[in-house]
């Protein structure tokens, strides 16, 4: 299982970089793309990355010789990392945690939210923060929730909205639209964030997703697709290509 989830991250990262210059607009571009699941983001010169309790700094300055400048507890369970701006917010199966990175090498914890016990994907464009419970074997609970949090003061998270989904996992933003990975991939016009409206949907199972200018990379446990997104009709969504492992 391990060898199969390096190879698809390796593929991914080939594929994705190989196609980016098709698109020209779309989602913002960090340093790094990565999906809602993902346990490390690239800033600048330093790699964070989680492992089940910390959050580990890597020096990139010299990059013939990467160096481990600090790690940090950060509580039971964790599971994902994301970056915005100077900020990570990272997801565990109780809560949400926003770490400054204002000082690279010495992150920050700012705040967090708990919440019940279950998987914890997070994503953020810095003024808000969106949050995926689900429950499999592994989490426990039966809670299957999207949850919207107003993060303008990292240090004061407020939740704005909660609804109910099918299981949520994975999701990932294009300008003022949300998309979740659920029985289909869910797309939600959040220009309003305290109420989400659901405006399309696409017939994909998928575990994850990346948005990379205006491509939409959905991945699954056999395979990853690939569409055009249309910036100025997110109904429009057109399917490029089809990879299978």
């Amino acid at each position: 299982m391990m060898k199969k989830n390096i190879f698809i991250v390796l593929v991914l990262a080939f594929f994705i970089n190989a196609c980016s210059g098709d698109s020209e607009t779309g989602a913002n571009s960090g340093d790094g793309t990565g999906g809602s699941l993902a346990i490390f983001a690239l800033k600048g010169n330093y790699l964070y990355t989680v492992d089940n309790e910390k959050l580990n700094v890597f020096s990139l300055i010299n990059q013939e010789q990467p160096v481990k400048v600090n790690d940090i507890y950060v509580g039971f369970d964790i599971e994902t990392l994301f970056s915005n701006d100077d900020y990570l917010y990272i997801g565990s199966r109780n809560g949400m945690f926003i770490y400054s990175i204002t000082n690279p090498e010495a992150p920050v914890l700012l705040s967090n939210v708990q919440h019940l016990t279950a998987c914890d994907p997070v994503i953020s464009n810095g003024t808000h923060s969106f949050v995926t419970l689900h429950s499999n074997t592994i989490c426990g609970n039966n809670t299957n929730i999207l949850e919207v949090y107003d993060t303008t003061d990292a240090t004061n998270p407020i939740l704005l909205h909660s609804r109910n989904l099918s299981f949520p996992k994975g999701l990932g933003l294009y300008n003022n639209f949300l998309f979740v990975c659920d029985d289909v991939i869910k797309i939600f016009d959040v220009s309003t964030p305290e109420n989400p409206i659901l405006v399309h949907s696409l017939d994909k199972l998928c575990y994850d997703v990346i948005i990379k200018n205006n491509d939409l990379f959905a991945i699954g446990d056999n395979g990853m697709t690939r569409y055009l997104l249309d910036e100025n009709d997110i109904t429009n969504v057109v399917l490029k290509s089809e990879l299978s492992y």
